[in-house]
C-alpha cells in the first residue's frame, strides 16, 4: 500500500461512531515521493471525504514522505521521533490529535 492510498481510503475505514464528538476538520497532506501526493481530508457533520489537490482553508497540514508516513502506519517510526527529526511535520499538533486514532495514524 502506498501512502496515496492509505490517505484516499480514509472514508472506507473511518465509521460515523469514530467521528463522534470531533467536530468538523479540514487536513491538508503533502507527502512527497512517488506513492505521495496532494489531498484534502475533511469530516463534515460526521462524513469523512478525502480529494485528491489542496482545498479550503486546512486546520492542520502534514507535511512528510510517503517512506516516512507509511513507516509510521506501519508502526516501524514513532510518530514523536518523527517529528523530533523534522521527518514528520504537523502544523496543528492539537488537531491532529483529535483524529490520529480515527485516521489510522497512532
Amino acid at each position: 500500500m502506498t501512502a496515496k492510498e492509505f490517505i484516499l481510503g480514509f472514508p472506507n475505514r473511518i465509521t460515523p461512531e469514530a467521528m463522534e464528538g470531533k467536530g468538523d476538520t479540514c487536513f491538508h497532506f503533502k507527502i512527497s515521493g512517488d506513492g505521495g501526493g496532494e489531498f484534502t481530508a475533511l469530516a463534515d457533520g460526521g462524513e469523512f471525504t478525502v480529494v485528491e489537490g489542496l482545498e479550503g482553508e486546512a486546520k492542520c497540514v502534514i507535511t512528510s514522505t510517503d517512506k516516512v508516513l507509511m513507516d509510521i502506519i506501519n508502526k516501524e517510526q514513532n510518530p514523536m521521533t518523527a517529528i523530533m527529526f523534522g521527518k514528520l511535520k504537523i502544523s496543528n499538533l492539537n488537531e491532529m490529535t483529535k483524529f490520529a486514532k480515527p485516521l489510522g495514524l497512532m
